[in-house]
């Protein structure tokens, strides 16, 4: 449960293996880089602020960074576009988590429903023939235990009709997520592409910069002066980043596809709800929501 991702890594050689980690240049991003460029593999770092990365790019010099804008279609077009021969692993990582108000993108779509799944959902379709061309391609989604709490909500996912509300926002978009992997699954295995989701567990990291002071003192993460803390429930940002990269590398994980992890193991399947703490949610499992958010996302990235 605690191990880091180099231990996790430790005597796998990544050598010749080429990945993209979303949003690496920040947070867990940065865990999951170093890890997988330390053990040998040649990372790209997808993110919108590629001068963030230089101290990555300096510590790792077959590392690069690239430009891609997950709310925006046309930058994850442009970065699919530029890709060129295959590539072993797609880490949809970036995210970000209740907006305080509620944001759209050029597509209507709102912004975290958009960043957390429909750019790496377009990301993987741009980058579909180069995971197939790939020996062992994987696409991993980093999700949340978030999912938990709210399935998918066809019937209004962007909160035209109802009352924006951040938190159901974000853990919709992370059901989405977990969909995202078991969609994949469904539909690429013949190409030998698996996909599966994992929760990192809770992390001080800049994704948490849109919690008020109240919630972050209800997590006891943070005292009544407003300085932060850490409870013994929290992880370092490379132990999060640990699940991560066991599904993006470790042999242990071959030919394993559709399926959600946390703390570095396979999740029990339950019924979600508000008191629920740990497990995959059904419904972010269901392969009849995986299908019918597919074909509402399909259209959209066209």
């Amino acid at each position: 449960m605690r191990a880091t991702a180099a231990e996790v890594l430790d005597g796998l050689d990544l050598s010749g293996r080429r990945m993209i980690v979303t949003g690496g240049s920040s947070g867990l991003g940065i865990e999951t880089v170093r890890a997988l460029a330390g053990a040998g593999a040649q990372v790209t770092i997808a993110t919108r602020n590629p001068e963030d990365a230089k101290p990555l790019l300096d510590e790792f010099p077959d590392t690069r960074a690239v430009t891609l804008d997950l709310a925006d279609l046309d930058s994850v077009r442009g970065f699919c576009d530029a890709w060129s021969g295959p590539v072993d692993a797609v880490i949809a990582n970036a995210g970000v988590m209740m907006l305080p108000t509620r944001q759209v993108t050029a597509q209507g779509w709102e912004m975290q429903l958009a960043t957390n799944y429909l750019g790496h959902f377009a990301l993987a379709q741009g980058l579909h023939s180069a995971l197939r061309d790939a020996e062992n391609p994987r696409v991993v989604v980093v999700s949340s235990g978030a999912q938990l709490r709210a399935g998918f909500d066809f019937d209004d996912p962007q909160f035209e009709r109802h009352p924006y509300n951040p938190f159901l926002a974000y853990a919709q978009s992370k059901t989405a997520d977990v969909l995202l992997a078991v969609g994949i699954s469904r539909r690429w295995a013949k190409d030998g592409i698996t996909a599966n989701a994992c929760a990192p567990g809770w992390i001080h990291t800049n994704l948490a910069r849109h919690l008020d002071k109240a919630t972050l003192q209800s997590l006891g993460a943070m005292d009544p002066d407003g300085n932060l803390i850490t409870p013994d429930y929290y992880k370092t940002p490379a132990q999060g980043a640990a699940t991560t990269v066991l599904l993006a590398a470790s042999p242990l994980l071959d030919g394993v596809t559709g399926r959600y992890f946390e703390d570095n193991q396979e999740s029990a399947t339950v019924d979600g709800g508000p008191d629920v703490m740990a497990g995959v949610a059904t419904w972010a499992l269901d392969p009849a929501a995986a299908d019918r958010l597919w074909g509402y996302a399909l259209p959209v990235i066209r």
